[in-house]
Order: structure tokens, then sequence, then C-alpha cells
């Protein structure tokens, strides 16, 4: 029989002009977005935010609402399908905390009230000779508040993060986070990022580590490439680009929690050094630092669930 040959569809693009005229609109609409947040106090515009997205982010989101109950149900299957349902809105209600947070987290980390770090006296002893380093965190309460303590250790962390296909978005959430990372941010994706390497950014950010640097990572997303190890009792397939880092360089590794305390914008940073072993098999120590890595994840998920970004993807 004659071969049959199926067309390839192709994906229509814009055309550069009418692109660019779309990201710019993308971008005022951010911008207006910002300027309603920036405009109300923070308590009220925090407050708004929640109960917004507690509403509408189920209805809108449907996809992600599903996923959130899915993960749910393995982490919890335990617990009734009310009860899980409860902590996937408020889940919700945390990102939209976050959302309006972002936006003006300039104010945040101007007020040092809000950011009590629990146990700084175990930092501090690192403060004058903590060489390189790699904070790990998660998506937990404001994440983006974890690599607080490296930043008043004067440490001047760098982190690597997504970045979007918009140039204009992209420039301004990375101008909005300047104060968080002061040492600049790594893109993955199609944007570069302040260190202008997005497609090597593997190779790069070790380098970066193994001259002293200290780069903020979060290492609790599904990466159909990355190692799995247990996290609620089912192989999660993680990124194991923190500890191939710590364990190639010598570099110390602290996981970070921020957890959200009430409902007025106030967050407690625990933070815990995560020994390297560093034997005659790397890939063992690798594994082992994964594990435990995700064993304490876990263990700071179960006591304050309603802060995790459940809509992630984590084991498929």
């Amino acid at each position: 029989m004659p071969k049959v040959y199926k067309k390839r569809r192709s994906r229509f693009r814009l055309p550069p002009a009418l692109r660019d005229l779309q990201f710019r609109a993308e971008y005022l609409l951010l911008r207006l977005v910002a300027g309603l947040v920036r405009a109300m106090p923070l308590s009220v515009a925090v407050a708004v935010s929640a109960k917004a997205w507690r509403w509408l982010a189920p209805v809108i989101s449907r996809v992600r609402h599903e996923r959130a109950l899915a993960n749910l149900a393995i982490a919890f299957p335990e617990k009734s399908e009310a009860e899980r349902l409860e902590i996937a809105l408020a889940h919700w209600e945390n990102l939209g905390r976050v959302m309006a947070e972002t936006m003006q987290i300039d104010r945040v980390i101007r007020d040092p009230s809000r950011i009590e770090i629990e146990n700084l006296a175990l930092f501090s002893r690192y403060k004058d000779k903590l060489g390189p380093a790699i904070g790990v965190s998660l998506h937990m309460g404001n994440w983006e508040l974890a690599i607080w303590p490296l930043v008043v250790a004067g440490a001047n962390p760098a982190a690597v993060y997504r970045s979007v296909n918009n140039p204009y978005v992209d420039r301004y959430l990375r101008a909005q986070r300047k104060d968080l990372y002061p040492g600049g941010l790594f893109g993955r994706g199609r944007v570069e990022g302040d260190h202008d390497e997005s497609q090597r950014t593997a190779r790069i950010i070790t380098d970066y580590v193994r001259r002293g640097g200290r780069l903020g990572l979060v290492c609790d997303l599904h990466d159909r490439t990355g190692i799995p190890v247990p996290f609620f009792g089912k192989p999660a397939r993680t990124q194991a680009i923190a500890a191939m880092i710590a364990r190639r360089v010598g570099a110390r590794i602290w996981l970070a929690r921020c957890l959200r305390i009430g409902k007025e914008s106030r967050f407690r940073i625990q933070i815990k050094e995560l020994k390297v072993p560093r034997t005659s098999n790397p890939a063992d120590d690798i594994r082992a630092i994964m594990t435990e890595m995700q064993a304490q994840f876990e263990l700071w998920v179960r006591e304050a669930p309603e802060q995790w970004m459940w809509s992630n993807r984590r084991w498929s």
C-alpha cells in the first residue's frame, strides 16, 4: 500500500508587530491591576484578593482546581472529601494573598515586624564564613520571602526563575523582585534573565555557586527528568539541580519554609541546614540529599497544608 503522509498542522503565529502589540496590552493590564492593588492598604488588598481567589479560581482554573483535589487525595486519603475541599479552597486564598503581597512586596519587607526568622542564631553562626550556599524552599506561605535570611545576612543571593514570554511583563516582574534577590535572577525560558544566560542555566548557576555565590531555588515541582523520591508515600520526580551543585562544588544547603501567621501578612521563616554527604558514590549521595529534602518538605506541608500550592503538578 502507498504510504499516506499526514499534513502537519502549522502553529499559527502572529506577525511580529501584532505580537508586540499583544505583549504591550498584557503589560498595561498587569500594570493597571498592580496600580489598583497598590492604591489599597496592604491589609485591604490582601483580604480582597484572598476572597476573590477563593471564589473565582475553582471556576476559572477548573483544571488546576481538580488537580489540587487529586493531589490532596494522594496526600491525605484519610481525610473526607469535604476536608480536602476546604484545604483546596484555603490554598486558593493563600495564593490570592501572595498575589497582592507580591505587588506590594517593597512595603512588606520594609516593615521588619512582619518577618520573623525563627532560628536566626543558628544561621548567624555561618554569616561571616557562609561560603557557597544554596537556599532551597517550597511553594508555601509566601515563598518569595523564604530567601530573606540570606538577604538579612548580607549574602547577596541570586535565584533561578522561570521567565515569561512577554518581555515587558518579564522585566516588570524581575524589577519587583530586585530587593529579594540583590544578586540578580537567572532566567529559564525564552526571555533572558539578569545574567543573560537563559540557554545554559544549569552550567552557569553551577559556576556561580562554585565561585562563592549564594543561590535560591524552589524544588517541589514535578520534573519529568528528575529523580523519583518519596513524597507523601508516592514517588515524585523532583529536580535534583540543588543536590547536584552542592555535591559537586562543596556548597551548603539550607532548607527554608515561609509560614504565614494569621491573615495580616506576617510570616515566620524557618531554616534548617541539610548535611551534604560526599561518599565515593555521587549518585547515592544526590538521592540521599533529595530524599531528606522532600521528607522535610512533607513534614512542613503536613503542619500547614492549606499554605502549600496543591494546584501544581507534583506526582505526574
